[in-house]
């Protein structure tokens, strides 16, 4: 980059903020990073590993000056906080997010930010892990991963090719789309998968014998249930958020699972065994082409 941040503010350092603030002190292209957050003891943690180079408390301290506002909490806080930064933006103060959803945070900001949309720069970083907080940050978290911006009608050009040119200094690949496509996208490849695996998680513990299935379960359910590991609260957000696709994505799903319970019904084993190698084909192809990731 030719050029470098005075001051990035970012609102939630944890896994998500906090990588994005390591990975670019690394790149050397940010002088200092000022950290924002509900728990005085993260903030607390992430001044310890030197994530951040101070914590505020005061909203309007915090965001003077800046050259950038990052908002990586839940996407349920979104529109609390906007609200309470829209009136000590800098007119050139770049602002982005990293949530998991777009349209619901597109709406936010014409809701809250409406004199900041030339400046505002949706995002989502699509990388993450079960780890939360500031301990859980890693400058290498973004490195050969996938960023997507939806940047919107009223976009200032230059403030999208900062938060690329931030994003591509975290060592990321940078996609663009619109919100809708995004919202629709994620649905189906990461949303419902983490519904699915809260779903599962939460039958076994629910039944009586619960500690003797727990006891029995191995490598697949580990594999397939490791996302139930993840922050309650920001996938409470996330489904609410885009629950009108995830709904769609659920009666797809649901479909598959009536078809597959013909087959099982009618002891069809040809038509179970073309499904499954339709799918693992599927599968390994995606790994082989994804297997720097």
């Amino acid at each position: 980059m030719d050029f470098q941040l005075n001051k990035l503010v970012i609102f939630g350092v944890g896994l998500i903020g906090g990588s994005f603030a390591l990975a670019l002190r690394e790149a050397g292209v940010v002088r200092e990073i000022v950290g924002v957050g509900r728990t005085a003891g993260n903030l607390a943690e992430a001044l310890r590993l030197g994530v951040i180079d101070r914590a505020a408390v005061d909203v309007a301290s915090a965001v003077q000056d800046a050259d950038m506002v990052l908002l990586a909490m839940p996407v349920g806080q979104m529109g609390s906080v906007m609200q309470a930064i829209a009136p000590h933006l800098g007119a050139r103060t770049v602002v982005t997010d990293a949530g998991s959803t777009k349209c619901d945070v597109v709406a936010l900001a014409r809701r809250h930010l409406p004199g900041h949309l030339a400046r505002f720069v949706p995002a989502h970083p699509i990388a993450g892990a079960e780890k939360s907080g500031a301990a859980a940050a890693s400058a290498e978290l973004y490195r050969r991963r996938n960023v997507v911006i939806t940047p919107l009608p009223e976009i200032d050009p230059a403030a999208a090719r900062t938060v690329r040119a931030l994003w591509e200094a975290c060592g990321a690949t940078v996609r663009e789309m619109t919100p809708q496509a995004h919202d629709e996208v994620f649905a189906a490849v990461s949303h419902l998968p983490h519904l699915l695996a809260f779903a599962l998680v939460e039958d076994i513990a629910s039944r009586s014998n619960s500690e003797e299935l727990f006891g029995y379960a191995a490598s697949g359910f580990r594999d397939f249930t490791r996302i139930a590991g993840s922050s309650p609260e920001m996938w409470r957000d996330i489904c609410l958020a885009n629950r009108t696709a995830l709904l769609k994505e659920l009666e797809v799903y649901q479909a598959q699972l009536d078809r597959l319970q013909a087959m099982l019904e009618q002891a069809d084993g040809a038509a179970l065994e073309q499904v499954f190698n339709h799918a693992s084909a599927a599968r390994n192809k995606w790994i082989a082409e994804n297997n720097n990731n």
